[in-house]
């Protein structure tokens, strides 16, 4: 079994992700050596139906921005730090502060050289409270890391604009991306 494995059947177990919550837990999914990390809020209700990240709309739209970037989604890993259905709402603090010691603990595991942030729970998790629309597109480097802020593809199915501006922000995204492949061969 692998650490992700081991780290997936935890997030399964866990008494605490599952108060006040419902469905299946979505751990995340993709390349386990992937060098780019996607991590976004919560799943949403198709999700916790069948345990997969971001299949429904916003992973629709979030499948079409990475194939806008030749990047398909065995290329990278998506995951959230919240595992579980909140329902129709926005996570609380004490769900995200408790998701992000297994985004954390998957983080680790995967050990990626570029982070995609979609949204500011994704941000606020691991980089701290901020008004996305002040800092999509920008990059933040941290613990050999880059981060890479951009907007939840939610966001952008509800506001054209920010549709745009993500299509814009994956254009940046598009040459980082080079810059995380080479990262591999430097370790």
């Amino acid at each position: 079994m692998t650490k992700l494995e081991k780290i997936a059947r935890e997030i399964r177990n866990c008494k605490e992700c599952k108060k006040r919550t419902s469905g299946r837990a979505v751990p995340g999914e993709g390349n386990p050596k992937a060098k780019i990390l996607f991590v976004g809020e919560a799943p949403g209700k198709k999700e916790a139906e069948t345990g997969k990240p971001f299949i429904g709309r916003s992973g629709k739209l979030l499948t079409q921005l990475l194939n806008s970037i030749k990047l398909g989604r065995n290329d990278v890993f998506i995951t959230s730090p919240v595992k579980y259905y909140p329902g129709m709402r926005t996570p609380t603090d004490k769900e995200i502060d408790h998701g992000k010691i297994h985004l954390l603990k998957q983080i680790g595991a995967i050990r990626p050289t570029l982070i995609v942030l979609l949204g500011g729970v994704a941000h606020k998790t691991l980089i701290g409270k901020v008004k996305i629309s002040d800092v999509h597109g920008k990059t933040l480097k941290k613990d050999k890391v880059i981060y890479f802020s951009t907007f939840h593809p939610a966001a952008a199915l509800r506001f054209p604009y920010i549709k745009e501006l993500m299509k814009k922000d994956f254009k940046k995204l598009e040459r980082l991306k080079i810059t995380a492949t080479v990262a591999i061969f430097k370790q």
